[in-house]
């Protein structure tokens, strides 16, 4: 990061509302809010182990939503 992008000013930063690649992505499959809850759980916590219960809410989502074929996923 150069010297000019420490002094920019929060106003000089451009707002996106524009969904990226990943953005696009999440949405596509249907289970975003899910995937954000977990995404959160891992935030807040830094152990995958104590999201249990959120990856478990992502993962029937995802089943649900029939994503399993999309992506050749298999249960094991």
């Amino acid at each position: 990061m150069s010297n000019a992008d420490d002094q920019r000013k929060p106003e000089d930063v451009e707002d996106d509302d524009e969904p990226d690649e990943w953005d696009t992505r999440i949405f596509s499959t249907g289970c975003a809010e899910e995937n954000t809850k977990l995404n959160d759980c891992f935030f807040e916590k830094k152990d995958w182990r104590a999201c249990k219960e959120e990856m478990e809410s992502f993962k029937q989502c995802w089943k649900r939503q029939g994503n399993d074929q999309r992506t050749d996923a298999k249960d094991v």
